[in-house]
């Protein structure tokens, strides 16, 4: 068997730069740092609005394969070296936004069985046993069937994976120590617009998004962890700037297809939902995914501290 490292992350996204967007930092500074960083995701991104007039044709497969060229270039910025499709590229499709005709589509993701795509997803735990997950709330951040069927299927592999009676020709069982869903306390985000309010007239955007746009905003109380990437900013920035056909970089700022102006936040935020919380003294918030954990390299992975 390959010999693990000590620390060993991983993050379950939908989409080719979704992972740049919410994680960027936090996975550049892991890398950095020696942890294995393995990034799952879902959907090729299919369905995706593309941004620059000279890769407009882009569609559907075609559009597919060119965004996972941007993921293999996106990696390279932030240092990760283990990235893959769940059940191999292509296997699940974008579904689209919510209520379109392409939720109902043959290989949609939103589709798929959650307990088969599941499976696809305890082989890799079992493989790289992760002491920590990462991934999205219930809703997804922001309601996209893709990144709520990501949460479903995230959460049901951390359960199936610790099971010794489930799939035994997928590996030994591993128990996953911490699971967390991408947050951004409201504070933040709205600091941020605040900022951005002041020097949107000298960027490229027509105009601002709200707070509302944010994936994953809630009261600052909800937070448990944040992770300061500041000295990963660069690196978080050049990954989402990789991902051209669906993120305009300007600065601190960046925009979707809609052309509407975001900050980019090198600080991010988590919610710690399964696990032993373990924040410094004098401290309300971790700012190490991994504090408490006990276990390196072998058996049931756990933690201490005081509990959440």
């Amino acid at each position: 068997m390959t010999e693990l490292s000590s620390r060993r992350l991983l993050l379950v996204h939908a989409h080719p730069d979704d992972e740049a967007i919410n994680n960027g930092a936090t996975m550049a500074r892991y890398a950095a740092e020696g942890v294995r960083v393995t990034l799952v995701t879902c959907t090729r991104g299919e369905q995706g609005e593309v941004i620059p007039p000279a890769l407009a044709h882009l569609s559907g497969d075609d559009l597919g394969e060119y965004r996972l060229v941007e993921l293999g270039a996106a990696m390279r910025e932030l240092g990760v070296r283990d990235a893959r499709s769940l059940g191999g590229a292509g296997r699940y499709q974008d579904s689209g936004m919510m209520g379109v005709p392409e939720n109902d589509g043959p290989r949609s993701f939103w589709r798929a069985d959650v307990d088969e795509a599941a499976a696809h997803l305890v082989e890799v735990i079992r493989e790289v046993r992760p002491q920590v997950l990462v991934t999205y709330d219930p809703d997804g951040g922001y309601g996209h069937p893709d990144h709520i069927q990501a949460h479903r299927v995230a959460m049901r592999a951390a359960d199936l994976a610790a099971e010794p009676d489930f799939r035994t020709d997928l590996g030994e069982p591993w128990a996953i120590a911490k699971i967390y869903w991408n947050r951004v306390p409201r504070s933040v985000a709205e600091e941020g617009f605040a900022r951005l309010k002041d020097v949107l007239d000298e960027l490229p955007f027509p105009a601002a998004a709200t707070v509302d746009d944010v994936p994953g905003v809630v009261d600052d109380q909800v937070v448990t962890t944040e992770i300061d990437g500041t000295a990963q900013s660069a690196a978080k920035a050049a990954a989402m700037r990789a991902h051209a056909t669906q993120i305009e970089v300007d600065g601190p700022w960046f925009a979707l297809s809609n052309r509407l102006a975001q900050p980019l936040f090198p600080v991010e935020y988590y919610e710690l939902v399964r696990g032993e919380r373990t924040a410094a003294p004098g401290s309300a918030r971790e700012s190490d995914l991994f504090a408490g954990i006990t276990t390196a390299t072998s058996g049931s992975a756990t933690s201490e501290g005081g509990a959440r």
